[in-house]
């Protein structure tokens, strides 16, 4: 074989010399006149195909068959008919607003066909299927029908450079809100999203869209999982990769080391809140005096989920004086929660609850001058600053035995979070030029 690829070799060389010079090659130029078809016979070829116009667009609570149709570029008032009358028909009108449609209509405005794609009427496979209405035309007669589809997931990629907040960034990136919310709860412990965020830093993310026919739903909660993120502030990147050591376990997010981004205890006990009033001295907003605060206040709209920041079991749940309705979650021996001011409690006396679970909502029971959420960490009984609690809290790390399939995986997900990042730069500089 080395003798055979030898004497090829040989023969190449030997022939490479033989080889004519492209400029002793004769040159001649031709031209040659080409009359173009009248413009009267395009258009009548033109003519001879029908033209299909198609938009999309997302119904509204309040819409009606004709103000949809308007809305859609459609002028047919029998299809608005159908709409009203038809039982299938008429279910892209009535309920809820959020259904994603795409018409199709001739030149003249005539409905050809419309599809729409909404939450399965099922509550339990909402999370799994969508509906999927559909109006056609057969041999001149409107007609519609309803079936189940399976949802299927895309991965996506995307990045952006923050200029004023994270949801503008990801905005500006196209990237999902529920994205964004699920990266500022990833990277809470390392990065304060309020007071830390700065002009400049970068982030890139790999996350999974549900779609509907190849259109990313919003309505479902499940819909725009990051798989991966990266996010570089203030000059130091952090990594999280989700991994599930076990198919039927529970997955979570590690950074690039193996080491969990989730700690023993969360780093607030809402998903994207702001502080108003820290562990600090202050001024008492009811009683005008200075005295010390005990906990952080977060500032939300009443309403919003309160969650338990780690595993533990119910210690009181109730009225409490100026507290208001209160939570207390004792999670060791020395450790506990409090929740206070709350608007309603979703949880008992006893109950075990896990981190993350939703115990009450944001509200501004007992001396209260506006909705908030009032939270302490006691360790031993004395209230400490449950922001250090949360930075210093325990971690885990991936199993010696998951270990290699984890860094296969996370390598994997490194070259993507790296495209992702190479493709948005790639794009801003075309958009400059």
């Amino acid at each position: 074989m080395v003798v055979g690829l030898a004497g090829f070799a040989a023969t190449a060389f030997g022939l490479a010399p033989l080889a004519l010079d492209d400029a002793a090659l004769m040159q001649r130029t031709v031209t040659q006149s080409v009359a173009p078809v009248g413009l009267e016979a395009q258009l009548e070829a033109l003519a001879v195909h029908d033209i299909s116009l198609f938009r999309s667009d997302v119904t509204r609570s309040n819409d009606t068959a004709n103000s949809l149709l308007r809305r859609l570029n459609v002028s047919d008032p029998a299809a608005a008919t159908f709409l009203r009358s038809n039982v299938m028909a008429k279910t892209l009108i009535n309920g809820q607003g959020g259904k994603m449609v795409r018409v199709s209509a001739s030149a003249s405005g005539k409905l050809e066909e419309l599809t729409a794609r909404y939450p399965s009427e099922n509550p339990e496979m909402r999370n799994t299927h969508f509906t999927r209405l559909t109006v056609s035309k057969v041999a001149g007669q409107l007609s519609a029908s309803v079936e189940t589809v399976a949802l299927a997931a895309q991965v996506r990629l995307g990045s952006g450079t923050i200029r004023n907040s994270l949801f503008a960034a990801t905005d500006a990136s196209r990237i999902p809100d529920p994205v964004a919310v699920q990266m500022a709860e990833i990277f809470a412990n390392d990065i304060d999203f309020h007071r830390e965020l700065r002009r400049g830093d970068t982030f890139s993310v790999v996350y999974e869209a549900l779609t509907a026919d190849g259109e990313p739903v919003t309505w479902n909660q499940s819909s725009g999982k990051v798989l991966a993120a990266e996010f570089i502030s203030n000059g130091k990147a952090y990594s999280a990769v989700w991994f599930k050591e076990t198919v039927s376990g529970k997955g979570a997010y590690f950074d690039m080391a193996g080491l969990s981004k989730i700690r023993s205890f969360l780093a607030s006990p809402m998903e994207f809140s702001r502080v108003t009033s820290g562990f600090a001295m202050r001024l008492h907003p009811i009683l005008n005096t200075w005295k010390q605060h005990k906990g952080v206040d977060f500032g939300a709209p009443a309403g919003t989920d309160v969650r338990s920041v780690g595993d533990g079991v119910v210690d009181f749940a109730g009225a409490q004086k100026g507290y208001g309705n209160v939570v207390e979650i004792k999670h060791t021996h020395e450790r506990s929660t409090l929740y206070a001011h709350l608007s309603r409690i979703d949880v008992r006396q006893g109950q075990r609850i896990e981190q993350g679970s939703v115990i009450g909502a944001v509200g501004s029971t007992g001396w209260a001058t506006g909705p908030h959420l009032h939270f302490e960490f006691k360790r031993a009984g004395m209230q400490v600053d449950p922001t250090d609690i949360a930075k210093s809290s325990e971690t885990i790390a991936v199993s010696p035995a998951a270990k290699t399939r984890f860094a296969e995986m996370a390598m994997a997900v490194k070259a993507q979070l790296n495209a992702a990042e190479t493709t948005a730069s790639a794009s801003a500089s075309a958009y400059a030029e």
